[in-house]
């Protein structure tokens, strides 16, 4: 699924000509390669290799314990995209059930990351 070089999360939609996104992957080839797409776009990129790491650059690291399922308000500002290797229908209703803006399908491609743009500039308006 950031802010504009400060932890709050309200930083990430602050410049909607150029949005702030946090790729976080477990796959260092597959955070390199969303952070080339999306800058091509002309978006910012912050990288995290997993959960914690993210949530520590949105400033939530020690908090993180008592947040329960993306309640907190200040998360709730943050659009959520998932992207994923596997094609599973149940499982990609479920993130969108859940809350999660937009389900991606791996190995993504620049046509992908348009449409990820597109929909950041919209729901950031």
């Amino acid at each position: 699924m950031e802010a504009a070089s400060s932890s709050s999360s309200k930083g990430f939609m602050a410049n909607v000509e150029q949005p702030h996104v946090l790729a976080v992957d477990d796959s260092l080839v597959d955070r390199k390669l969303i952070e080339k797409l999306l800058t091509n776009l002309s978006c910012k990129v912050t990288t995290a290799e997993n959960g914690a790491s993210a949530l520590e650059f949105l400033g939530l690291g020690d908090q993180h314990k008592s947040l329960e399922s993306n309640e907190s308000s200040i998360m709730k500002e943050v659009p959520v995209v998932i992207m994923s290797s596997e094609n599973i229908p149940n499982r990609i209703n479920k993130c969108l059930e859940e809350g999660a803006q937009m389900f991606m399908l791996k190995p993504l491609k620049q046509s992908d990351m348009k449409k990820l743009r597109y929909h950041l500039l919209n729901c950031s308006r």
